[in-house]
């Protein structure tokens, strides 16, 4: 039984995409420009997914500023690819083409699809980087998990809410999969289980080098209603989420359980925002130490 209201709602999802996307796609457009990916003030990599070759696109900095590429492409055209959020956001299609002629053809949609959690898409692009002897991580061995800080922040869930359960799901059909209490199970499903999966793989393969303090990860599983939710850009629903962060920062660092399958608090682990200022240390030190060295060289 649906109410007149939802009943609407669901008539509009089956039909199309919430969203029209065009003052997102404006929006983007105008910040970013004609900046392409090579133009990035820091290194960056984008997980996208192209639905016309059903495979991850992964836009790479480095892979960027190679002499010709047809993936040195508009930040925008990514940006926009990247955040077409199924049944929310239409897929978005562009071409592009380099110096030499040569084009490409991309039909991307949310880069989530691929990877919700993309830390471990960062570690397999240094790890690819040291073993094709880039020249910025040349001090570095594939393994030395000791040697990479890795900061991932996640955008929150709602998965201590426990909304579903089997008795639920063992009566649902398409529909109620795709629309079921104003949410998607299915998409909440495949989302959570992608990102928790890569925060496992990472903090076993962390804690089996001895480096568990090189990953830090800042999370909250506790989101109630519309906090929770993909969408709702009001001002009250925003400052909400703003002090959320806010408390985020002073909550001790967590990290997951192996066994429950919880993020628990580590004893003596000290709050995110300690952690933070640990690792922007870390880095800075990192910073002098490579410009010092580049100055003795040139020497």
């Amino acid at each position: 039984m649906f109410t007149s209201a939802s009943a609407v709602r669901l008539v509009k999802a089956l039909r199309g995409p919430k969203y029209n996307g065009k003052y997102l796609h404006n929006l983007i457009r105008n910040v970013l420009g004609e900046t392409r990916l090579h133009q990035a003030l820091t290194n960056l990599i984008i997980p996208t997914f192209d639905i016309k070759k059903l495979q991850p696109i992964i836009f790479s900095s480095h892979q960027a500023m190679q002499t010709s590429t047809v993936m040195d492409v508009l930040l925008s055209d990514i940006c926009i690819g990247t955040s077409a959020a199924p049944t929310f956001l239409p897929g978005y299609y562009f071409k592009n083409q380099d110096q030499h002629g040569n084009s490409a053809e991309f039909n991307l949609i949310d880069g989530g699809l691929a990877a919700n959690n993309p830390a471990l898409i960062a570690i397999s692009e240094v790890t690819k980087q040291i073993t094709r002897k880039n020249p910025n991580f040349d001090k570095i061995k594939t393994v030395e998990y000791n040697r990479l800080l890795v900061i991932s922040i996640g955008t929150g869930s709602n998965r201590r809410e426990q909304k579903y359960d089997a008795k639920m799901a063992s009566k649902w059909g398409i529909i109620s999969w795709i629309y079921n209490l104003g949410s998607s199970p299915i998409t909440d499903c495949y989302g959570e289980a992608s990102a928790n999966m890569v925060n496992y793989h990472n903090c076993v393969v962390f804690e089996a080098f001895h480096s568990e303090n090189s990953y830090l990860r800042i999370d909250v599983d506790r989101l109630k209603g519309k906090t929770s939710t993909l969408d709702v850009a009001t001002n009250e629903n925003l400052q909400k989420l703003v002090k959320l962060g806010e408390h985020l920062l002073e909550n001790p660092v967590s990290r997951l359980d192996l066994d429950t399958g919880l993020v628990q608090p580590i004893e003596n682990g000290g709050t995110n925002k300690e952690a933070l200022k640990r690792f922007a240390k870390l880095l800075s030190d990192e910073r002098k130490l490579r410009d010092s060295n580049a100055g003795v060289e040139e020497q």
